[in-house]
């Protein structure tokens, strides 16, 4: 499996590396404009391969170096800084995304190829990705809400002294500040979350659910306030997407991908394989959480239109 990731920066090579270390893949090749950074990120990982799993480390600065790809991993575009939203971020990543898509599309096979989108705002530039190549929206896959997710169960975790592996809990709707919490179809297990914070006297009340809302939207801010940018969780949620996918997995993913009669964006609880996004599910919402998705929907549509 040959893999293309096109920017790399700092997510650019988190994501590289997290994808060699999944031992899955037999050549990633780092594509950006300044052909020093790939040369250089493609030589520092290159070297780093030598003690793991052996992946052939390529650095390319034309389209061209991509051909064979199965997979495009868009990294690029300009990144959050302290006190920036990933609305603002809009118009300069969709002149980015215009940018690359077409050059990208003419280097692959549009029979096989799938894009992952990481690039903010992510669910506008996940309609965008797919408008431009024309690709099956099963195809062009946004990272949406994984890291959320994992966020999330790692903050329950936290709170109820259980392992997040056990935890079953989803962010849904926008990545970016309208996102939800899905608390309605929260599990422990195979109990219901409510049901498990009875059993185990563990209470969660409202309270304590809006403060751990609150740390997973605001853990972006606070991470890129300490450090500057968000790298390592998102490697490894791209990473993750991509096992899903090459290991035709079928696992359940809060990916972000067009709706095909909305042509609508945003994270969903979705069954990903060696085909993309196989089927889109409706998770049980309580009143509320269904008025707040429609209203991230709303507030995608609103972004979208806007460029």
């Amino acid at each position: 499996m040959k893999v293309a990731i096109i920017g790399t920066g700092s997510v650019g090579a988190a994501v590289a590396t997290a994808i060699k270390n999944t031992g899955l893949v037999h050549e990633i090749v780092l594509f950006d404009r300044d052909g020093i950074r790939s040369r250089a990120a493609a030589m520092d990982l290159g070297h780093a391969a030598a003690f793991s799993f052996d992946v052939k480390i390529t650095a390319a600065n034309t389209y061209r170096e991509i051909r064979g790809s199965e997979i495009v991993v868009i990294a690029a575009g300009a990144n959050q800084k302290p006190g920036q939203t990933r609305t603002d971020l809009l118009s300069a990543n969709a002149a980015v995304i215009s940018d690359i898509i077409p050059r990208v599309m003419a280097n692959v096979d549009p029979k096989r190829v799938k894009i992952i989108v990481v690039t903010n705002p992510l669910d506008v530039m996940v309609m965008l990705a797919q408008k431009l190549s024309k690709l099956p929206v099963s195809r062009v896959i946004g990272t949406g809400t994984m890291l959320d997710s994992a966020r999330l169960r790692t903050i329950l975790a936290r709170n109820l002294d259980v392992s997040p592996m056990s935890i079953n809990a989803y962010v849904l709707g926008e990545h970016g500040d309208s996102s939800v919490v899905n608390w309605e179809s929260a599990t422990v297990g195979a109990i219901p979350l409510n049901d498990f914070c009875r059993t185990m006297k563990l209470p969660l009340p409202a309270t304590t659910r809006k403060t751990i809302e609150h740390r997973v939207r605001n853990a972006a801010y606070e991470i890129i306030q300490g450090r500057g940018a968000t790298w390592d969780g998102i490697g490894a949620a791209v990473a993750d997407l991509l096992r899903c996918i090459i290991n035709d997995e079928k696992r359940i993913l809060t990916v972000s991908t067009c709706a095909p009669k909305t042509n609508l964006s945003m994270s969903l609880p979705s069954i990903v394989g060696s085909d993309g996004v196989v089927h889109v599910l409706t998770p049980r919402l309580s009143s509320a959480e269904g008025a707040a998705l429609r209203a991230s929907a709303r507030i995608i549509r609103k972004n979208y239109n806007n460029i």
